[in-house]
């Protein structure tokens, strides 16, 4: 199973249209304030932090090239060229490499992995974009890469966020631009239980090993000049 051809080409649409300028993009705030907190609750649980580390749906390759400075081998994967384009435009020097990915699509997935054997992953605010019927091909992808050895940490928008958003979008004077843009392509954050997540990974064969509550950092501010944060759940899993 793969994903469908209007999501692919609502995200082609999008990284198209969207700004090279960091920042410029809802979801794309700073490191220290993203990757950098994650890698803090993700590190401890590594059992081979050697392994190399994937970055799926790297989109701009912001937070690919901060987890580059830290691990001997990163690659960003995307299902939107487009935004591969980004990435590769803003990593001149090749601190990662980045390749068209759809982790829905089983055989991709096992193919990634012969290449790198057993990965790490990293993956933020992916699975809420889904369309319902790609979430769990999507997860059971994220099994394939890290096989035996490695663990993902997975960061989702919870129940909660979604109420923040619609508020956002309801705003008197229209949502907030970046979000806007967003929404404009037809990119709608799904709804996902809090409750589904882990049950995703379960039915992948993966188990939680630790799992929490904090913020996921937006680029934007509301009028008033304070940044949108927006309620999320990190989990770690791996096997065994």
């Amino acid at each position: 199973m793969s994903v469908t051809t209007r999501y692919r080409e609502a995200w082609d649409g999008f990284w198209s249209e969207a700004s090279a300028e960091q920042g410029a993009v809802f979801w794309d705030a700073d490191p220290a304030l993203t990757a950098g907190v994650h890698l803090a609750l993700f590190e401890p649980y590594l059992a081979a932090p050697g392994l190399p580390l994937v970055d799926l749906g790297c989109g701009n390759g912001t937070q690919t090239r901060f987890l580059a400075d830290r691990y001997p081998r990163v690659v960003g994967v995307d299902l939107s060229a487009a935004a591969l384009d980004h990435a590769r435009l803003a990593d001149p020097a090749g601190q990662a490499s980045y390749r068209l990915f759809d982790a829905a699509e089983k055989a991709g997935a096992e193919r990634l992995h012969a290449e790198l054997a057993d990965a790490n992953v990293y993956m933020r605010g992916v699975l809420h974009q889904c369309e319902p019927a790609d979430r769990q091909p999507l997860v059971d992808g994220l099994a394939a890469l890290v096989g035996d050895r490695g663990r993902v940490f997975l960061v989702e928008l919870a129940e909660a966020a979604g109420a923040v958003l619609r508020a956002l979008a309801r705003s008197p004077g229209g949502p907030p631009a970046k979000l806007a843009s967003v929404l404009r392509h037809g990119i709608a954050p799904g709804e996902v239980a809090d409750a589904a997540v882990p049950e995703y990974l379960r039915a992948a064969g993966l188990t939680v090993l630790a799992s929490g509550e904090l913020p996921l950092v937006t680029s934007e501010r509301r009028a008033d000049g304070s940044r949108i944060e927006l309620p999320s759940l990190w989990v770690v899993a791996g096997r065994g």
